[in-house]
Parts: C-alpha cells; sequence; structure tokens
C-alpha cells in the first residue's frame, strides 16, 4: 500500500531535506519516526521537493510504500482509524518543528516526487522597521528599506516561461536547469510585509533564493526591472544577483493533476527528468 503523508516543518532546526550522516534532516527523523511507528527496521519516504538547510514548509508532501498488514498492526487503539492512528503516533515521536498533517492511501499511480505538476514557495520581508517582529524573525527576511513593488513584479514578468534558468541556479553535474516558472508576483500580506509567490513546475538548486534576491535589487532601486530578463539572458550566474539567506523561504504547497491523471503524470516527468538530467 502507497501512503501520501503531508507534513510541514519549521526549517531552522534542520540540514535540509535529504539524510546526511550524523546530521538532523526533515528525511532522517521522519524516516526514523515511521520505522518506530510501524515497529520497522527502516522506512524510506518520497517528497515532492527537496528543501534546503534552513527552509521551512507548510504543504511539504511525500509518500512511503507499507504492508497493509503492518499498517494494521500498528494502528494501536481498538477501533481507531489506521491512517489517523498512524498520524498521531508520529507526531507523539517528532519533535514539535515537524508536525504531519494527514496520512491517507494515495491513489493508484500517485508518486509524491513525478506525479507533482507544480510546486509553490513564498518568500517573506520585512522592509520597514515598523514590521520587524521578533517572534517571526526566523521566518522573514529583514530589508534595509522600503521596497518597489511595482517594479518588481515589471521584473518578475520577464521571468515567466520555460527558460534555461542557469543563471539562478547552483549548478549540479549532469542536471538540467531548464525549468518552467508558471507565476511570479509580489504582494503585501495583513501585516504589510512583502511577499513573493513563485510557481514552477519544478526548482533547481538554490533558485527561489536568487530569483528573489534579483528582484530585491530592483525593489531597492539599484537595479532596473529590465535588469531580470539581462540576467536570465545570460544563462550563466551572475555575481551580483545575490541568493538571499534560507529562512525567508517556505514551500507552501504542491500541485497534482486529477487522480486518472497521476500515472501518467509521473511516467512523463520520470521520462524527461532521466532524459535531461543524464
Amino acid at each position: 500500500m502507497r501512503l501520501r503523508i503531508d507534513l510541514a516543518y519549521d526549517g531552522g532546526g534542520f540540514k535540509g531535506w535529504a539524510v546526511q550522516p550524523s546530521l538532523r534532516t526533515v528525511q532522517g527523523e521522519l524516516e526514523a519516526a515511521l520505522a518506530t511507528a510501524l515497529r520497522l527496521p527502516e522506512v524510506r519516504v518520497v517528497c515532492a521537493g527537496r528543501t534546503d538547510t534552513g527552509v521551512h514548509a507548510r504543504g511539504q508532501v511525500t509518500h512511503v510504500d507499507v504492508d497493509p498488514a503492518v499498517l494494521e498492526a500498528a494502528a494501536g487503539r481498538a477501533g481507531e482509524d489506521r491512517f489517523l492512528a498512524l498520524q498521531r503516533r508520529l507526531n507523539g515521536i517528532l519533535d514539535a518543528d515537524l508536525r504531519v498533517h494527514g496520512v491517507q492511501e494515495a491513489p493508484e499511480g500517485f508518486d509524491a516526487r513525478f506525479s507533482a505538476v507544480w510546486r509553490r514557495y513564498a518568500y517573506r520581508v520585512a522592509d520597514r522597521p515598523e514590521l520587524l517582529d521578533p517572534l517571526t524573525r526566523g521566518h522573514v527576511l529583514s530589508w534595509r528599506g522600503p521596497l518597489d513593488l511595482v517594479a518588481m513584479n515589471e521584473a518578475s514578468r520577464m521571468l515567466i516561461g520555460l527558460h534555461d534558468f542557469a543563471s539562478f541556479c547552483k549548478k549540479r553535474e549532469g542536471a538540467t536547469t531548464i525549468r518552467t516558472l508558471l507565476d511570479v508576483h509580489w504582494y503585501r500580506d495583513a501585516d504589510d510585509r512583502a511577499v513573493a509567490t513563485v510557481r514552477a513546475d519544478a526548482f533547481c538548486h538554490s533558485m527561489v533564493r536568487a530569483l528573489v534576491g534579483c528582484m530585491l535589487a530592483v525593489g531597492e532601486g539599484s537595479r532596473e526591472p529590465e535588469w531580470a530578463g539581462k540576467v536570465l539572458s545570460a544563462a550563466s550566474r551572475d555575481p551580483a544577483v545575490r541568493v538571499v539567506p534560507p529562512h525567508g523561504l517556505t514551500l507552501e504547497e504542491v500541485g497534482y493533476p486529477p487522480a486518472d491523471q497521476l500515472a501518467r503524470q509521473a511516467e512523463l516527468a520520470r521520462a524527461k527528468r532521466e532524459h535531461t538530467d543524464g
């Protein structure tokens, strides 16, 4: 049986998503908790998008394959729904900075990574002194002066579409930097903080933080909006583009197609990834 597990975490206490020897990671903590809850020697999970060190998630999605009998045996309380029971047990094992929001049987063909059609991130910035809240300092970037969101949105429009985002990605051997950026938009939230919402079919390493760094330079007036398009066209890392700190970034949501299209989407995405990533 394949389970879909939805989770959220404060990335400040993790060295990213992926398991690393002797380091605390989201994957490592979740897999250890699952192994304990299911009474198995080890468990392996697959996520929708690997987050970097310090990046948060409110809408991370994972899947894990388990024997139904094992799940039933671990249910615990008599008569309790086995999925709710697993969720309860996991949250009892995990530290408070990692929470499981849902456990359910995944539809046929579901793959947390390859079935996804988009990932949506948000980056939050406090750009005036009165917006600096000590209680949110671990999730919001403190910026040195007011930002022009109109200019930032003008710059954002030049980045939307299918492009080679090599200018905004940390290159990895054999991996493609071609992505489809579906939308980028800056707005003021209820607390008047500047928020960028960024949605794409997938992201390469440090891409969102580099995009935000580029747009912040425009927003503070040190660059014109057209500069974003010029950086993109160069298709190579520009040292003038600042990669902003990770703590302002949150994975908010992952989008999937209807259930009858999950397997096909996974097949297409896997074939594309194998072709472009070597």
